[in-house]
């Protein structure tokens, strides 16, 4: 790597949701090897993690980290017995954070709970030899501080030392709360030598950005200045009837389009920004 290039700001490219379907991890896939994507985040809850986890041992050159899922239509690896308060009566998660952050405001969420079951998808994900190098969740509820203790404690025991930290430019409550827990986390991360982009943006557009959308976040974020940045998006191939059951409105197909087009890698590039991972970041203070 060449010193202008190593100056270059680091660009991460984010996948979520690896795992969710076949098709979803086909295109994860696909949109690094033709695209940008640059790494992806893999759910140990989805129907998919069995069949598709292996293949991202043959593709070293995708950042792995682990989604960890504490809400959302698939159920959780332990038993409604051993972690009771994070399931409903039938044994599945709450359905999204609107259910789950108010329980955990009011104490309702055992967090040893949420380190039992986030400890067994660590664990499924390490058993199939997947190394990760970041930690994020599924709907960001990982920004609630609770829950990113438990996350900061199991990357301490496992060696992991990066995590998202989502940013929002949306104005409204939503937005205001988004970035005084990103302020929050940033602190906490500072104090424990983590790791994490100074940037990031595909919240408020999740599921919804096309190429233009797509350039103009890049150019946004080219234009801040930061010296790292993270664009997430929610690739997936096309005609996926596995995906009925995720009643989000995202549109896989046409993210999935924009991250493999020629004008996003040109952009990047333009912009000054080079592609890397989570592993490329600086830990702070080391």
């Amino acid at each position: 790597m060449s010193s202008s290039t190593a100056e270059k700001p680091i660009l991460i490219v984010s996948a979520d949701d690896f795992g969710l379907t076949e098709r979803v991890s086909d295109g994860i896939i696909d949109a690094h090897k033709r695209g940008v994507v640059s790494s992806t985040s893999i759910i140990a809850v989805a129907p998919a993690f069995e069949s598709s986890a292996k293949r991202l041992r043959d593709v070293p050159t995708l950042g792995v980290g682990a989604h960890f899922t504490a809400v959302g239509e698939d159920p959780p690896l332990l038993s409604a017995r051993e972690i009771p308060t994070l399931v409903d009566k039938n044994g599945n998660f709450w359905t999204n954070w609107k259910s789950f952050l108010p329980r955990a405001a009011a104490g309702r969420i055992d967090f040893d709970d949420l380190r039992r079951e986030f400890a067994a998808q660590l664990e499924a994900i390490s058993s199939v030899g997947l190394v990760v190098d970041h930690f994020d969740t599924h709907q960001h509820i990982h920004m609630w501080p609770a829950v990113s203790d438990v996350l900061l404690e199991l990357g301490d025991a496992n060696n992991v030392h990066a995590i998202r930290v989502m940013r929002s430019d949306a104005r409204g409550p939503v937005g205001v709360t988004v970035r005084r827990l990103a302020r929050r986390l940033e602190v906490q991360l500072r104090e424990r030598n983590w790791a994490w982009t100074a940037s990031a943006t595909g919240l408020d557009g999740a599921g919804a950005m096309g190429l233009s959308e797509m350039v103009a976040a890049v150019d946004r974020l080219a234009s801040s200045g930061t010296p790292s940045a993270e664009l997430a998006s929610h690739p997936g191939l096309p005609d996926d009837p596995e995906r009925v059951r995720y009643q989000w409105n995202y549109m896989w197909d046409v993210e999935y389009e924009a991250l493999c087009s020629e004008t996003i890698r040109v952009a990047i590039d333009e912009l000054g920004f080079r592609l890397g991972t989570f592993a490329d970041l600086p830990r702070a203070g080391l």
